[in-house]
């Protein structure tokens, strides 16, 4: 009966980690998309710039769906050990909350391509944070995928998520620091408007940090 129960609550772990390793595919896919989003924005390529948007507010719909998803499969029968259930759950909840931060970010993009008199160096800028990102989010990926496999690995590429985390920041930093530049020359609510798109950026590389240390608790239980 015991090495039953093992089996069982093994099988739930796996599933459990299977929908999170679709999910982060999804989150993944959401941050790529807004990243050529704003690039093909600073290029002027206002067409595509706008069909990304359109397919990351989709893919952010997968997202929650496949959160609900995972609630759901963890929530059934009591096999699966408690702490693990609760970080697996806060993991999934970060996920979620990073493909929502993205999307806001895509929001604020959407409203600036309608009538923005923005320099191009503000954009240029934006598109070095999104470079940053995704490559914040593919390690975030890559170290998920490795708690069952790979503990070890899982949680040198969660420490990696948080160096380019401050990459991030500094870039971040950067484009702020042209708000002096240009704000006698700006309109100040399109200002106001891209302050919060680099603002969701920087919180959605800061929650991929976050989730990283819930990657590091779960590769540890493995």
């Amino acid at each position: 009966m015991k090495r039953s129960y093992e089996w069982f609550e093994k099988r739930r772990k796996t599933k459990g980690l299977d929908i999170a390793y679709e999910q982060i595919s999804k989150a993944v896919e959401t941050v790529a998309l807004l990243h050529q989003a704003t690039k093909k924005y600073s290029e002027g390529n206002i067409t595509e710039a706008n069909q990304n948007i359109e397919k990351l507010f989709k893919t952010e719909e997968e997202v929650d769906k496949l959160r609900t998803f995972v609630f759901k499969e963890l929530s059934k029968g009591v096999a699966l050990i408690a702490d693990y259930r609760e970080d697996l759950l806060h993991l999934v909840k970060r996920l979620d909350t990073i493909a929502d931060l993205v999307k806001d970010s895509a929001r604020c993009l959407k409203i600036l391509m309608e009538d923005s008199q923005l320099p191009k160096e503000f954009f240029d800028n934006t598109v070095i944070m999104t470079s940053a990102l995704v490559q914040c989010a593919h390690t975030l990926k890559a170290s998920i995928e490795m708690i069952s496999t790979n503990p070890d690995e899982a949680i040198k590429r969660a420490a990696k998520v948080d160096e380019i985390e401050h990459e991030v920041d500094k870039n971040y930093l950067v484009t702020k620091s042209t708000f002096v530049k240009y704000g006698k020359q700006t309109n100040c609510g399109s200002m106001i408007i891209f302050n919060d798109l680099i603002e969701f950026i920087e919180q959605a590389a800061d929650l991929c940090a976050d989730t990283a240390e819930y990657v590091v608790v779960l590769s540890s239980r493995e």
